[in-house]
């Protein structure tokens, strides 16, 4: 049994946000959505918006996620490879860069290069891991380490000068021509080297093949992007003085999740995508909550579907979130103590333009303690642009959650 102590829930559904959709009638995906317990949160809570990507930053959710744990990215920001190497429990060294690897899917044809699919047709952890150990049997270079990670997500430690190099995410070029991109590696002889090879191994594998064969895409491809040096932040105990826990299927956000000091657990079944164990993801945060203050729990879904294209995906990853996160735990903290609970995302994923943008995110905070209905609003895009609750940065929002 909890203790009285008040508890904070942050539930995130990664790139909810979007823009009206003809074939919706005009509405969101997330308007369009049935989502009863995010629209009891907001109408029994106070809603606002949130800048959690400031002005001159790439809309990731490196960026917009340090923003919803309370930090500044202009203070703590380094790229978002070396958060992934901290969820993998890789230390970076002085003069050491990580990045993201990705493996992928690309198709070239009469010199173009392609970006056929950012994820390598969705691949799995484990064929995942039996391409990257292919890799790594075959490629040694004291300059070059690599790492698996979950599914198409892995990460590479470079001792080496990047001076010059521009990368950019693979899912925001998807069906598209990425030539220019990969050349810029041609400069960087061991990371040009290590790409080449390793497409190689990978267009050659069984698995692979097999792949084919069974209609999927291959993950024919690895491409190298977000890198960066450690970066030096606070805890969470040390810049607000709580205690944590971190719920999330993404290396990103457990490697957040390391630097600010949080537990973080791993969720048996977690994926990433639609069929992840959302079951288990309430469990570990109702238990986590018996020791810590507060705890983020990420589904990582919606933002899959959206990089995707796919509407009707993405109004089912919204559904399952609100019926399968939100309101059981809702249902939950009600019978236990008292709580602050909040609804959010990081940032917009529009279907039509498959990555991210930078807009205000709507929010919503629910207090246990004053539970009477304030107003008729669901939670939408929409309805957070009406609130006159603007908040510029993300240390505003966790001292508004803490009351603080």
């Amino acid at each position: 049994m909890m203790k009285s102590k008040m508890k904070f829930l942050i539930l995130v559904g990664d790139g909810m946000g979007d823009m009206p959709i003809d074939s919706l009638n005009g509405q969101t995906p997330l308007e369009a959505a049935q989502t009863p317990a995010m629209d009891f949160v907001t109408r029994h809570g106070i809603l606002g918006r949130l800048q959690t990507v400031p002005d001159g930053y790439h809309p990731g959710s490196d960026v917009a996620n340090l923003s919803l744990l309370g930090y500044k990215p202009s203070e703590v920001y380094t790229g978002r490879s070396p958060l992934e190497a901290a969820s993998l429990g890789v230390d970076l060294a002085d003069g050491e860069i990580a990045f993201r690897c990705n493996l992928v899917n690309t198709k070239e044809e009469a010199g173009t290069l392609t970006m056929v699919d950012y994820s390598g047709g969705h691949i799995n952890t484990e064929e995942a891991a039996e391409l990257i150990a292919a890799i790594n049997r075959e490629f040694s270079d004291d300059a070059i380490k690599l790492y698996p990670g979950v599914s198409y997500r892995h990460l590479l430690v470079y001792t080496g000068a990047t001076e010059g190099l521009t990368t950019v995410p693979p899912h925001d070029y998807t069906g598209r021509d990425v030539t220019g991109f990969r050349r810029a590696y041609e400069k960087f002889p061991v990371l040009n080297d290590f790409i080449n090879r390793a497409g190689r191994i990978l267009q050659n594998h069984p698995l692979n093949t097999n792949r084919v064969q069974q209609g999927k895409l291959p993950a024919n491809n690895v491409w190298l992007w977000g890198e960066g040096r450690a970066p030096s932040m606070d805890t969470l105990m040390q810049g607000y003085g709580v205690t944590g826990a971190l719920i999330s299927a993404v290396d990103l956000l457990k490697g957040i999740g390391v630097y600010a000091g949080m537990e973080v657990i791993d969720v048996p079944g977690a994926t990433g995508y639609l069929d992840t164990n959302y079951q288990g993801k309430v469990d570990a945060a109702l238990k986590a909550l018996e020791q810590k203050d507060l705890v983020l729990v990420h589904v990582e879904a919606p933002d899959e579907t959206g990089h995707q294209g796919l509407l009707q995906e993405k109004i089912q990853a919204i559904e399952d979130f609100d019926q399968k996160i939100v309101q059981p735990l809702l249902n939950a903290m009600q019978e236990i103590t008292d709580f602050r609970l909040v609804v959010c995302m990081d940032h917009f994923t529009p279907l039509h333009l498959k990555t991210h943008i930078a807009d205000p995110v709507p929010f919503a905070l629910f207090d246990s303690r004053n539970p009477q209905q304030k107003n008729d609003l669901g939670y939408s895009e929409k309805n957070g642009n009406v609130s006159k609750l603007f908040l510029e940065d993300g240390s505003d929002f966790l001292r508004l959650i803490l009351e603080k």
